[in-house]
């Protein structure tokens, strides 16, 4: 049975951000959910459009094996996702039973949010307020273009995804 991971998105998502990593976790076998607040077609940043296999009132974290939370426009995505209480408790659960999570751009706004990142080394955007987010939550921000922290990858901006996706390969073909 393929493993499965789950995407948190909203409108005004980073289009590679979703994409590529989506892409690249099915030619690993994986399969690939795409959550958002509502089942309504999301729009990128970039002209992109997805629509959603399922609301986040409809994800049961148990039943994935890996976390993807993409960016997007600061007052976009990554801020709605991050005001979700049901996006917020989907990253506590991934977090507390130690499964992969993963993370770019402004995505670390809902690890904040959900107040995860307490002790752990991450990296994101280094605009928008998203270095201060991590830093007041806790978290250990460095600008790298890749960090890996135990089950925790980040990474910075869309020029780093084919670092960012090196470490995310690595990380799920562990087991």
């Amino acid at each position: 049975m393929a493993k499965k991971a789950i995407v948190l998105t909203a409108n005004k998502f980073e289009d590679m951000e979703v994409f590529f990593p989506t892409f690249r976790l099915i030619e690993e076998g994986w399969q690939v959910d795409i959550a958002a607040p509502k089942k309504v077609q999301l729009h990128g940043e970039n002209g992109y459009e997805l629509g959603p296999d399922k609301t986040f009132d409809e994800v049961d974290p148990k039943d994935y094996d890996l976390l993807y939370v993409p960016g997007g426009a600061a007052d976009g995505a990554p801020l709605e996702v991050s005001k979700n209480k049901k996006a917020q408790k989907i990253a506590q659960y991934f977090f507390k039973k130690g499964k992969p999570i993963v993370t770019i751009c402004h995505g670390p706004y809902l690890l904040a949010a959900a107040d995860v990142l307490k002790g752990r080394h991450l990296t994101s955007y280094w605009h928008d307020e998203v270095p201060e987010k991590v830093k007041a939550a806790g978290g250990i921000w460095k600008d790298k273009e890749v960090v890996v922290d135990k089950n925790l990858v980040s990474s910075r901006w869309p020029m780093d995804l084919p670092v960012f996706m090196r470490e995310v390969v690595k990380l799920i073909n562990k087991d």
